[in-house]
């Protein structure tokens, strides 16, 4: 391929190459040979000007409709404005200056030309300012115009610097190098395929005599573009199953096992299925690679009217927030650290031995025996498939949680034991309707009150023994809340509906021995499991070892982490296993939930700790320096079997004793060589041993993506979270054009406030002064000068203007708009304990707003929050802006997202803000975030800035040809490893790939 790789310079002359390589990346003549038209321009074709992209380099075939010279600053000023027209819309041409004469000569009212130029508004109109064109009437290059009148003429990715024509001749120039090129195609690939020759493909892309012509070149070229990178993946994929790694084989007896017998629940089929994947994987002697997609969790779900206990009595599951205390089964009381609306699901009703009921979705845990084992848990879908005994009864039963006191929070200025008499003594002598119930103050308390009503009630109205008593024709109020004072007491209620269709229960209850009285009770059998139909249902995890909570005196329980399990398991191997979050606020909320989870299995070699525990470190960037040195030593003496950190993992001076498996979360965070020199510090104690990798994302990816990006990571999906949440409504709020809208916005924000939620407001900054120059902000375009650069488009001016910043726009707030609310700021630069102590309060909802940037984007769950702003929305990519969004509509309340952005309509950037509007679906989104940036470098350096190696290929059009280039070179590089029989393809790899790139393939 040496005449492909001769230097542009040498065929196209210094000023031409210079042009091309820094503006559109083309260096030698395979480069600008593989520089394809993105379109074509047809005989008598008329570009529609109506639908120009406002920002774009165009090239526009059109008629000049007007053309006249004007004067301004008093005449010493020139300017030539010049209309264009294609029958479907209009377009300005301006001049300025000394640059007006030779157009003012040429474009006169009907000439025909090619112009080309960047796309702006000025005044409502869309202009090109000091476009450069060429005639096509037959005054100018002849050629151009038999080009024109005979053939189809290609049209190419062009710069302000450099026009499509003049591409077209530079193209001309080095045609026929192309005679030299390589296939790297094997012969029997592409006679199989019906595939075109290259030399005769690249003819045809930039020569086409006709639309075949067109079809056939593009697709040999995308089968070129896949089958290389494709094979490029599979030698990868290869070469890591022979690299060497530590196998991290499963050990009994330790740390995981302890782990797995405190959890009061199984794992769902989806994560047993994921975990064993994964366990496979360690057990090898090669480094596991496993992307894991979707939320690394399973919901066990109830209904938003299911009945939850606190110590103030039952509440709505979807009430449930973070920082709400509960009762767990032990009778202890915990705090809700996570809420998961799972949407609408189908749910089920298991009916107890007692008449009582309590509804539940299929994945939901129940903590049951059958008389005969130990206590063991089992989802509603595996009590529905075995439910009875060989002769008939009901198999499970359901033991009561221990009583607790309760504290309803009103006074008791009665003898509860007389409340109780005095409810029953109504029962015989005044009208049902007129009857009473128990007080919420007396229902919700202590457990010596509760057993004084009930005493009451019982020795004044009951028919029977001491501890047991029937009641007749009982308000059904009166009948629930007395069964629910003795089910509260460890007792038996059993309700019975009267006759005849007349109103209430009879009522049998009975309570425990006295000694049991506060420590247990009776069980109740599962009797029946109905279908109930489809409702809004959530979960919630509990901050409590136990990891359960009580509903009507049963117990749930929520979700497992497949990772942490993963991570345990090489603990018990010998090695250490180290979590890179992609923020501190996730870190810090990573390693409070490890720690919570495993209780004292987290504090190996402390007092207290566990005997088979380890311990758990900590580290970030803004740790004091006492902190750091202790976690460092931990990290290096191998103290620490677990590590939880951000991008302070990666520096050099953080040694590890044996690293033995590196978990990235939100893998799309960080660059390639960042997670690549966290894997290599696997290398210090054990050398040439490579680390095991699980890769997580809760971002959806398409299939072609994973084939490609992630082309040698094995793909273990868990969809379990998020199933549905509630209902986000996304806005665009035009701040320029409509500022009444901003000003809405503010007072829908003061609503929420008022109706008792909690809001967002991100911004892309943080603005203090110990920032750098704004990254937001864009240099001016090369080349513009005097008054052509003051007529830039209002995109350009909003795109000049540095991005809002967090300490601004609070500040502005407070005093302003947001004038009383409870208003506070979040952002990197703080210390760890005032981000930690901001957080807290935001989710224990005592700030109402809290004005942040994209720190909260993962993992940050405050489920009270129902609106997000996301100010210059524009600033963010797609993929960043649904992340943001899911942070809201995570309770049982609707969730709004307003896109606050300058950004004129008709604009690229104001397109996309419509589609992420436009859909709450993330693969959707995951696919108009590709189509707005396009693939980016899928070979790992689009983070370095590298331009896209796919010039011709897009991964969400064509998935079938990465499919089956997939399998071809996959089953190619397996019979034949090296490559030795297609000499064409390693040259193709070789000039593709240098040896640091291929590196991180598939990695980014």
């Amino acid at each position: 391929m040496a005449a492909l790789d001769e230097p542009l310079k040498k065929i196209l002359g210094g000023t031409t190459a210079k042009v091309l390589a820094e503006h559109l990346g083309l260096h030698t003549v395979g480069d600008l040979l593989h520089h394809y038209p993105r379109r074509y321009a047809e005989r008598g074709e008329l570009t529609r000007l109506a639908d120009l992209p406002l920002d774009e380099h165009v090239t526009v075939v059109a008629q000049v409709a007007d053309s006249r010279a004007l004067t301004f600053n008093a005449g010493r000023g020139q300017r030539l404005e010049v209309t264009l027209t294609d029958g479907s819309g209009r377009l300005q041409l301006v001049f300025f200056g000394k640059g007006i004469h030779k157009p003012q000569k040429e474009l006169l009212p009907g000439r025909r030309a090619m112009f080309a130029g960047k796309v702006s508004v000025f005044n409502r109109k869309l202009q090109l300012a000091h476009p450069e064109y060429q005639l096509l009437d037959g005054t100018a290059d002849s050629e151009a115009v038999d080009a024109f009148a005979h053939q189809l003429m290609p049209i190419y990715p062009a710069c302000q610097q450099m026009a499509s024509w003049k591409i077209a001749k530079a193209v001309d120039a080095v045609l026929p190098s192309a005679q030299d090129a390589v296939d790297p195609l094997p012969p029997a690939l592409r006679e199989s395929r019906g595939l075109l020759p290259l030399t005769e493909a690249l003819l045809k892309i930039h020569r086409p005599a006709n639309k075949a012509d067109v079809a056939g070149a593009r697709a040999r070229l995308k089968w070129d573009e896949a089958f290389v990178m494709q094979a490029a993946l599979a030698r990868r994929r290869l070469a890591d199953t022979q690299l060497p790694a530590v196998a991290r084989k499963a050990v009994k007896g330790g740390i995981l096992d302890a782990f797995d017998a405190k959890l009061p629940f199984t794992l769902t089929d989806g994560q047993q299925k994921v975990s064993r994947e994964i366990f496979d994987d360690l057990a090898t002697a090669h480094p596991m690679h496993r992307l894991l997609q979707g939320e690394v969790g399973s919901g066990k779900a109830q209904p938003l009217d299911a009945l939850v206990l606190t110590p103030r009595g039952f509440r709505p599951m979807g009430e449930m927030t973070v920082g709400t205390e509960v009762v767990v089964p032990s009778g202890e009381l915990a705090v809700v650290d996570g809420v998961f609306p799972q949407g609408e699901r189908e749910v089920w009703r298991l009916v107890l031995s007692d008449g009582s009921a309590v509804e539940c979705d299929d994945e939901h845990l129940w903590i049951v025996g059958d008389g005969v084992a130990a206590e063991r848990v089992l989802t509603t879908r595996e009590l529905r498939a075995d439910p009875r005994t060989a002769d008939g009864r009901p198999k499970w039963s359901i033991a009561p949680a221990v009583p607790v006191d309760l504290d309803g929070g009103e006074d008791r200025p009665l003898d509860p034991y007389e409340v109780g008499r005095s409810l029953a003594n109504e029962l015989g002598r005044l009208p049902a309707e007129r009857r009473g119930r128990v007080p919420d103050a007396y229902r919700n308390a202590p457990l010596k009150d509760r057993l004084a009503v009930v005493r009451g009630l019982m020795d004044a109205g009951g028919e029977g023994a001491a501890d047991g008593a029937e009641f007749r024709a009982v308000p059904a109020p009166l009948a629930a809340d007395l069964a629910w004072l003795v089910r509260s007491l460890g007792g038996r209620a059993q309700l019975s509906p009267l006759r005849d269709g007349a109103y209430g229960y009879d009522v049998s209850v009975a309570l425990p021995d006295e000694g049991a009285l506060g420590t247990g009770g009776f069980r109740r059998a599962i009797e029946a499991i109905e279908y109930v139909g489809r409702k809004p249902v959530q979960c919630i995890s509990v901050a409590h070892p136990e990891r359960a909570y009580v509903t009507d005196h049963f117990t749930v329980t929520h979700n497992t982490m497949v990772a942490l399990r993963a991570m345990l398991g090489v603990v018990d191997s010998g090695g250490q296993a180290v979590m890179l979050a992609p923020t501190e606020v996730l870190a810090q909320q990573h390693h409070r939930s490890i720690t919570e989870m495993m209780g004292e299995l987290a504090e190996g070699g402390m007092l207290g700790g566990a005997e088979q525990g380890t311990k758990v470190v900590l580290l970030t960037g803004s740790m004091g320096a006492a902190a750091r040195r202790q976690a460092l030593l931990d990290l290096v003496t191998g103290e620490a079997g677990i590590v939880v950190g951000t991008h302070a993992l990666i520096e050099e001076k953080v040694q590890f004793h044996d690293l033995g498996l590196v978990v990235v979360d939100e893998q799309h965070r960080f660059g390639v060589e960042q997670r690549d020199a966290l894997r290599g510090k696997g290398h210090t104690q054990r050398e040439k041993q490579t680390p095991h990798l699980l890769v997580m994302t809760a971002t959806p990816i398409p299939r072609t993506v994973a084939m490609t990006v992630f082309g040698d990571l094995e793909t273990s999906v868990l969809d379990q979270l998020p199933a549905g949440r509630s209902p986000i409504a996304s806005h665009v709020v035009p701040a320029k054009d409509k500022p009444h809208f901003l000003a809405r916005a503010w007072e829908r924000i003061r609503e929420e406030v008022a109706a008792g939620h909690q809001v967002y407001v991100v911004c892309p900054r943080i603005g203090d002064d110990e920032e750098d120059a704004p990254k937001g902000a864009k240099k001016g375009a090369a080349g513009a000068k005097g008054a052509a650069a003051k007529a830039s488009s209002p995109e350009d001016e909003a795109e000049k203007r540095p991005p809002l910043a967090v300490l601004d726009i609070a500040g502005q707030l407070a005093e302003g708009p947001l004038a009383g609310l409870r208003v506070a700021v979040l952002h990197g630069r703080m210390a760890p304990d005032d981000k930690d102590d901001v957080m807290r309060r935001f989710a224990a909802g005592a700030l109402d707003v809290l004005v942040a940037t994209t720190v909260i984007e993962v993992g940050v769950n405050v489920p009270n929050a129902t609106v997000m702003v996301i100010m210059d929305a524009d600033r963010f990519g797609v993929s960043q802006l649904h992340q943001l969004r899911g942070r809201v509509g995570r309770g049982a309340a609707p969730g709004l997202c307003l896109l606050v952005s300058e950004m004129p309509e008709g604009s690229p950037a104001r397109a996309r803000l419509a589609a992420v509007a436009g859909t709450l679906d993330g693969f959707e989104l995951s696919r108009v975030d590709l189509e707005q940036r396009r693939e980016g470098d899928v070979l790992g350096q689009a983070q370095s800035g590298v331009r896209s190696s796919l010039r011709m290929l897009t991964v969400i059009d064509d998935e079938e040809i990465i499919a089956a280039a997939r399998e071809e070179a996959t089953a190619l590089v397996g019979d034949d490893p090296e490559l030795t029989g297609c000499p064409e393809l390693r040259t193709a790899l070789s000039a593709l790939l240098d040896e640091e790139r291929e590196q991180y393939l598939d990695k980014g």
